[in-house]
């Protein structure tokens, strides 16, 4: 996030935080001997927003660091474009944060949601008789609720990062290009047991009561449930994502590409595809194996293979004779006699 947020910086959030909190907002601060040799353009006092500017907090600028920034400014008119909330000021980074996290899960769910709905779904499955009523409508609902919770949960681990406290890096060779590549399947196996065991813990009765019962609601899911959850839950179990780049190094780009690419498979294993026969149906813990396990409720817990469930014991093979594509066949079938 530390990356996404430079970034955001650089394109977008430098110019408005300059326009929201300006520097010029607190010339009156300043000594009046700087003011008298250098040129510092005063906001307008007159506006409501003016004077709540005025009284927000902000960091002070030593003397010497404000003389050099308003010195190499080319124009007062540029002093607009200068925030009195630097990038390292905590309130601003915050801020930004939560913005940035809002508006890229609500993409990143509604546009991949989108695509598999659209393009893999099998609309068919609308038709079968455990599929809700308005069930679209109210997975978005219920995934719409959630976003603001789970962002306020998730804040401190992407704070952590922007602080540098993790252990992200950015030359492809730091620590050698083997361990570049192999950091991607430590990765996902990581993150798959430790989302294994955080899943099948929330099978406890008591904790499934409490937090996962919302996300089985959809026993035929759609691709707009896959982050149809409550929001502790669904945080819960992402913490191995943020966890796992504090304890292990993992490239700053390539830990952003796989932290897209797991939210899309979230959203890909619920469209409710019963397709089997494939060459890697034993290994890899794909919507055939999602969707028993929304159907079966204590089955296939893992996330991206299938080793953990065969570990724990929770494995079911899907087969053809399970699809759940089946009664929607027959009840058109009795329909029709």
């Amino acid at each position: 996030m530390d990356l996404v947020l430079h970034v955001a910086d650089e394109l977008i959030l430098d110019k408005l935080w300059a326009k929201v909190v300006p520097l010029s907002a607190f010339a009156n601060s300043y000594p009046s001997s700087l003011n008298s040799t250098l040129t510092i353009p005063v906001g307008n006092a007159a506006s409501a927003w003016s004077q709540i500017v005025m009284n927000l907090p902000h960091p002070s600028i030593p003397l010497d660091d404000l003389a050099s920034l308003l010195s190499s400014t080319a124009s007062p008119s540029s002093m607009s474009q200068i925030s009195a909330w630097p990038r390292d000021y905590l309130p601003r980074q915050l801020i930004s944060l939560c913005a940035i996290t809002l508006i890229g899960v609500h993409v990143l769910y509604f546009l991949f949601a989108w695509l598999s709905y659209t393009f893999i779904f099998n609309h068919d499955m609308m038709r079968h008789p455990r599929f809700l009523k308005n069930q679209i409508r109210l997975e978005i609902q219920c995934s719409l609720r959630a976003f603001p919770v789970m962002m306020l949960l998730t804040l401190p681990w992407f704070q952590a990062e922007v602080m540098g406290y993790s252990k992200l890096y950015d030359g492809l060779d730091t620590y050698g290009y083997f361990y570049l590549v192999a950091s991607v399947p430590l990765f996902l196996l990581f993150t798959d047991y430790c989302i294994y065991w955080i899943h099948r813990w929330l099978h406890i009765p008591i904790f499934y009561k409490m937090l996962h019962k919302p996300h089985h609601k959809w026993i035929i899911p759609t691709p707009f449930a896959s982050h149809a959850f409550h929001p502790v839950d669904g945080y819960l179990q992402s913490v191995p994502y943020h966890l796992f780049v504090f304890l292990f190094p993992l490239h700053r780009m390539l830990y952003l590409v796989l932290f897209v690419l797991v939210n899309f498979w979230t959203i890909f294993i619920h469209d409710s595809d019963m397709i089997t026969g494939h060459a890697l149906e034993k290994v890899i813990n794909g919507p055939a194996h999602h969707t028993l396990h929304h159907i079966y409720f204590t089955v296939n817990y893992g996330q991206y293979f299938t080793w953990a469930d065969r570990f724990g014991n929770s494995y079911r093979q899907p087969e053809s004779s399970l699809d759940p594509m089946l009664e929607v066949q027959a009840l058109d079938k009795a329909k029709k006699e």
